[in-house]
């Protein structure tokens, strides 16, 4: 059985926290869980398989990696993300009941796990979103017809968003090739157990 440890995509799920922790002001969870999102989504929409795979759950606020982030919420680092990323818990004045926690990357990532494409897509993803805070990425994420608002409108609050929702008229893939590609995708990571998260 493969460990965690030595999944690629949990791999690709730390250096990608890294590099938007190191690369974008403001790395809170919930900016990460919306960067997370873009990144999987853009990929998929791109190439049928998504870049780290975590399943994203519409929550009021925006699509959550429900897993990833019930692994981390508490502030408690994961034993093989230790030493290379610190969960600082934080509140404010507006929320004061509310912990957040501010994601500070001890190490650089390693880009190395990551594709052409996918580096590509994290570049472009710290760029627009560098100086943002997560409400302002909300506003993004939550655009009419795109996969939350349609698990939204469809299918209620906290429902799994269908990663096929992405595809467009713009993917350069289709739909059929998105479909099958998916199922192959989740078939051998389950298989195998080698999903990113516990």
């Amino acid at each position: 059985m493969t460990t965690q440890v030595s999944s690629i995509y949990r791999k690709k799920l730390l250096n990608a926290v890294l590099f938007f922790a190191k690369n974008t002001k403001h790395a809170n969870l919930t900016k990460l869980s919306k960067l997370l999102y873009f990144l999987d989504f853009t990929h998929f929409n791109q190439t049928g398989y998504p870049s780290i795979g975590l399943d994203y759950y519409a929550f009021q606020k925006g699509p959550l990696p429900k897993d990833f982030w019930l692994e981390i919420k508490d502030g408690n680092v994961p034993e093989d993300f230790r030493g290379k990323l610190a969960l600082i818990p934080m509140t404010d004045d507006f929320t004061p009941n509310y912990k957040e926690l501010k994601i500070r990357a001890i190490k650089s990532p390693d880009l190395s796990v990551f594709t052409p494409r996918e580096i590509k897509i994290l570049e472009n993803l710290a760029f627009i979103f560098r100086d943002a805070r997560a409400g302002e990425i909300s506003e993004v994420s939550h655009l009419p017809k795109q996969p939350w608002d349609i698990t939204i409108k469809k299918s209620g609050e906290n429902c799994l968003i269908d990663y096929l929702l992405a595809i467009d008229e713009k993917s350069e893939i289709s739909l059929d090739v998105a479909t099958e590609s998916l199922k192959e995708h989740f078939e051998v990571v389950r298989n195998f157990g080698i999903e990113p998260t516990k």
